[in-house]
């Protein structure tokens, strides 16, 4: 097998939760110019169509709309995605939400919302899509499911951020769970825990983070697209293929040096 067939991902199925900006754009991105039908979703459809129009100057993209903090949301996002695919070779789930406050401070709705948003939309998303992971599973090419975790599911920042850490921790062991239960049917779950990427959470151009990177990362610099683009084309494709249950922490570092 080649180099370029070790990492060729081209002729697949993706589905982008959050693909409109952020993490979620630059995996759509990367997917889209290596040849995957890549469907990305948002809660605004002229959002969604506007993102998929200028990523179709790169291959095949489509808009979907849906919003995951309603409890109908992972089924309504997935009934359409069922419209028109059989299959889904790959599905990334990284819509998020933060909440960020004093625990005296905090209303129940942020903490619901987080959750909801973070956590179990992953659940029941995944849930309303198994016939097609089901379709598109082989033991030769396992579908993928690649869940958007945090380092800030696996240490505890110098601000409260209750909600979202809690969050994360519990999508990184989803991960491990969902791994162990689809693994003798060939889909392959796994997590990547950002540090610093610039997104609609996180601004890479302030100058708190801009401090906190030249303190805090070994690497001395935030993320990039093209950091994240490789791992999600890693774990997409047949050189990714046995890795099951990981959290891959994209970080420059970071936790390592703590």
């Amino acid at each position: 097998m080649s180099v370029d067939e070790l990492f060729d991902i081209s002729g697949k199925v993706a589905l982008v939760t959050g693909g409109t900006s952020g993490i979620g754009l630059m995996i759509a991105r990367g997917f889209v110019r290596r040849g995957v039908r890549t469907y990305i979703a948002s809660r605004d459809q002229a959002r969604s169509d506007a993102t998929a129009a200028e990523l179709s100057d790169l291959g095949e993209c489509h808009g979907l709309c849906a919003d995951l903090a309603e409890e109908d949301g992972p089924a309504r996002l997935a009934a359409a995605f069922a419209e028109r695919e059989q299959r889904l070779d790959i599905l990334v789930n990284n819509a998020g939400a933060n909440a960020r406050g004093k625990i005296e401070d905090l209303p129940m709705e942020a903490w619901d919302m987080v959750m909801a948003v973070n956590l179990r939309s992953i659940f029941y998303l995944t849930q309303q899509l198994l016939p097609q992971l089901h379709a598109a599973a082989s033991a030769e090419s396992p579908a993928r499911i690649i869940n958007l975790g945090s380092i800030g599911g696996q240490h505890i920042p110098n601000w409260e951020a209750h909600p979202y850490g809690a969050s994360k921790a519990a999508v990184h062991h989803l991960t491990r769970s969902l791994a162990k239960r689809f693994g003798p049917e060939h889909i392959r779950v796994n997590a990547i825990a950002p540090g610093p990427f610039q997104s609609r959470l996180t601004d890479t151009t302030s100058d708190a983070v801009k401090k906190s990177v030249a303190t805090y990362i070994p690497a001395g610099r935030p993320g990039t697209p093209e950091d994240m683009e490789g791992l999600a084309v890693f774990l997409a494709s047949r050189a990714g293929a046995y890795v099951n249950g990981s959290t891959i922490a994209l970080d420059g570092g970071y936790l390592a040096a703590l």
